[in-house]
């Protein structure tokens, strides 16, 4: 949309290279908005090191034009404003002086032990200064740590000793952002399908989220172990790589298409020929499971329903399912015991239900721990089940909570105001109050078990964030037409106004605040003229359809003859012509 409303060049590209017009427009705003001290004496160039698979036909993305305007004068709003102030820091930052810091290193020796101290003051900040404008500190101190002034040989007074334990940390988790830019790194891929290949591993369940970091399931780590294992040329980062440039060398006219297809699959080493030779290689069960070295005596495998665990106990094999959100890396050998000894011997009840008798469990499934009321038979194949919150031990659950569970959701009583029901439940995203509809979650310092009517109250009064209804930012009245409500919500691309099913974005030269009925009713107008020409032309088809019907049953009156001539089609068509046009 940026690039469609011309507020940036076309972005489809990896190049690095501004035109003169571009350098000579951001040169132009720093001077005008941070002085000439704050202008690189010579224009700066970033050619460099050409990208594999790059796509280079157009500049660096940028702001349009040549007045480089800032953010806060394109009135944008929202996330298209965010995305723009990233692209227009960028560019203008490109031409600015390098930033001067001063570090100073302290070291206090104290009997056979040295500590150390660092400081860093900024001594002028150069392209950081653009950086921080958006901060309370425009003077681009943020980095700023000031040690006090010290001379060599002066005795320091310690007043207190904080010891901190530090642990080395293993390697961090891929990240969309740090995987995409591997990918970059090696040739795989386009720009154009980074957001698809994220998507697909995430959609086939090779990884799980967990907050940003992406963590690999048991299910791609058993693809990968037979890809490697079995056709190792198509894991090769080297491959996709390498057939980018075939497809720029096929593009360029330098490679015929036809001939380069039929050896990717036909050749002596293409797809067919390896897959036919690996063929009677590939053992089924021993290809969908896994063994790892830390967790001696088990084996991980991936069936129909998710993925589970096994050992071999007295010459017998016995097998546990294991939850969708266990990462691999997490998993001990101790849990795997602990869910093969649950399976077997099934869980002892932690009583009974004294309404129906059936006993209640506390179990753990594929989408983790539950509570359950009842055995599952062929009368009563669906037991009551309710999640435990996020937190909760299954070993710590008591049979009072346990009835709390089953009982959700559970009315707390009546909406003072709206007169509906206020319900507690626990659902996919968590506990949850509700009330006529209007859903809000319940805080994770908040115990689920001690939420009653006057905090549910409290919670449903807060405008509402993240997903669902959000809370109107203005009430406009309602539409002298359709007597529905006139609403202003803070939507993804900025403020707009809601009628029924209607929905106008505000115009870029108007505030919310400045937002009138009289205003509202001018900007749903349109569309709502062609709402209601749709719905009249729903209503002339169905009558339509029904005048033809009429015709058809004249014509089989009785007292017609039989040998009578059908009337004309043409007549017939025109008539329904100009029914449908009346």
């Amino acid at each position: 949309k940026l690039y469609e409303q011309g507020h940036i060049t076309y972005m489809r590209t990896d190049s690095k290279n501004l035109s003169a017009q571009a350098i000579e427009a951001a040169r132009t705003r720093i001077e005008k908005l941070y002085g000439k001290d704050y202008v690189t004496a010579e224009p700066r160039t970033y050619l460099g090191k050409k990208v594999k698979g790059a796509q280079e036909a157009h500049e660096a993305i940028r702001p349009a034009g040549t007045e480089m305007l800032p953010p806060d004068e394109t009135k944008l709003r929202g996330a298209p404003k965010a995305l723009y102030e990233l692209i227009w820091k960028r560019t203008v930052a490109s031409q600015m002086p390098n930033a001067q810091l001063k570090q100073v290193n302290a070291r206090i020796e104290v009997g056979d032990a040295i500590f150390a101290a660092s400081g860093q003051s900024v001594e002028f900040p150069g392209f950081l200064k653009v950086y921080v404008e958006s901060t309370d500190d425009s003077d681009g101190n943020e980095k700023e740590i000031l040690l006090p002034k010290m001379a060599k040989g002066d005795k320091i007074d310690c007043k207190t000793v904080d010891p901190k334990e530090h642990e080395t940390k293993p390697p961090a988790r891929f990240t969309e952002a740090s995987l995409v830019q591997t990918m970059e790194k090696e040739g795989i891929g386009r720009p154009s399908t980074y957001a698809s290949i994220i998507s697909t591993i995430q959609d086939r369940g090779y990884v799980n989220k967990a907050g940003n970091a992406l963590v690999p399931t048991f299910t791609a780590m058993i693809v990968s172990r037979l890809l490697n294992k079995h056709l190792p040329t198509y894991v090769d980062l080297g491959f996709t790589s390498e057939m980018e440039r075939s497809l720029d060398d096929i593009a360029g006219g330098e490679l015929d298409s036809q001939s380069y297809l039929k050896s990717v699959y036909f050749g002596d080493t293409g797809l067919s020929e390896q897959v036919k030779k690996q063929e009677d290689n590939i053992n089924p069960e021993d290809a969908r499971q896994i063994e790892f070295l830390t967790l001696p005596q088990l084996s991980f495998r991936v069936g129909r329903y998710g993925a589970y665990v096994c050992r071999i106990e007295s010459g017998e094999e016995q097998c546990a399912s294991l939850p969708d959100a266990q990462a691999p890396a997490d998993i001990t050998v101790a849990d795997c015991h602990k869910l093969i000894e649950q399976k077997l011997k099934g869980t002892d009840a932690l009583g009974h239900d004294p309404e129906t008798g059936e006993p209640v469990y506390v179990l753990t499934g594929r989408y983790g721990p539950y509570v359950q009321r009842g055995d599952v038979t062929d009368d009563n194949a669906k037991p009551k089940r309710t999640t435990l919150p996020a937190g909760m031990e299954p070993e710590n659950v008591t049979l009072e909570e346990a009835f709390f569970l089953l009982s959700l959701p559970k009315s707390l009583g009546d909406h003072p105001e709206l007169g509906k029901d206020v319900k507690v439940g626990i659902g996919r995203f968590g506990p949850y109050v509700v009330c006529d509809g209007d859903f809000r979650s319940v805080p994770k310092t908040q115990s689920l078990f001690s939420v009653d009517l006057e905090f549910a109250l409290g919670l449903l009064a807060q405008p509402k964030r993240g997903r669902g209804r959000a809370a109107a930012l203005k009430e406009l009245g309602k539409h002298p037409q359709t007597e529905e409500d006139m609403q202003i919500f803070n939507g993804r691309y900025g403020p707009y106004v809601k009628m029924g099913k209607i929905n106008v974005s505000l115009p870029d030269d108007v505030e919310v605040e400045d937002m009138t009925a009289e205003k509202a009713i001018e900007l749903l107008a349109d569309k709502l003229e062609k709402a209601s020409k749709k719905a009249k032309k729903k209503t002339k088809k169905k009558s339509t359809k029904k005048k033809t019907k009429k015709v058809a049953k004249i014509s089989t009156k009785k007292g017609a003859s039989s040998d009578a001539p059908p009337p004309p089609k043409k007549k017939a068509k025109t008539v329904i012509r100009r029914s449908a046009q009346e």
